[in-house]
């Protein structure tokens, strides 16, 4: 089963029950690069989870982000600026859906963690991250969850820009697609059972 097809059968599911999925609204936001000169590289791991969530789903743009409802209280978002700018469209999200920073959800590549890694935290520094950096400018904290993507490193630190707006190699797409269905399902689990449950769960694997 694909990451899209797990993420609309547990949104089928929720739906069938009558239940409201989430007790408040939340969102889950995607950060990557715009256009389709980066649509496959490294940067835009962020962009792949929330693609695979709001497959065949209608998409709506604001000024600086678009987004989509997976659910009555799921918004899915991918900001429409460049990297350095994403926080523009995280703050129009959180200003126009009354979102309170610890139900934003930003999922990110992180060149610290091996490929296929994936990490939680509730809250953190940027890391020199400069998605991170710019969303935690326009919340004026950084007291919101991310979820890291682990893409890998470079082989020399000084190529890195290099790097991580290049696309994957062939032998590493199957360990990068194997994570993004995982990314997909433990952001899901974060929505509906919350941060520390998600750590425990995704965490480690």
């Amino acid at each position: 089963m694909s990451a899209a097809e797990g993420a609309a059968m547990t949104k089928k599911k929720a739906m069938s029950r009558g239940e409201r999925s989430f007790a408040r609204t939340k969102a889950v936001v995607g950060l990557g690069n715009p256009g389709a000169r980066y649509a496959q590289t490294r940067h835009n791991v962020g962009f792949w989870v929330v693609d695979a969530l709001g497959k065949d789903m209608p998409w709506h743009a604001f000024e600086f982000c678009t987004w989509c409802r997976f659910s009555d209280d799921l918004v899915l978002v991918k900001p429409l600026t460049y990297m350095n700018k994403s926080g523009w469209g995280v703050a129009e999200v959180v200003r126009c859906f009354r979102v309170v920073r610890a139900d934003v959800l930003v999922v990110v590549d992180d060149v610290h963690l091996n490929l296929g890694r994936l990490r939680f935290r509730r809250t953190g520094s940027h890391g020199g991250h400069n998605g991170l950096r710019s969303v935690e400018s326009a919340l004026g904290s950084a007291d919101f969850p991310r979820l890291r993507l682990g893409v890998g490193q470079p082989a020399e630190l000084d190529g890195m820009i290099d790097y991580v707006l290049g696309e994957f190699s062939p032998g590493d797409r199957d360990v990068i697609a194997d994570a993004v269905g995982r990314a997909v399902h433990g952001a899901l689990c974060w929505a509906t059972e919350g941060i520390e449950r998600a750590m425990n769960r995704y965490n480690m694997k």
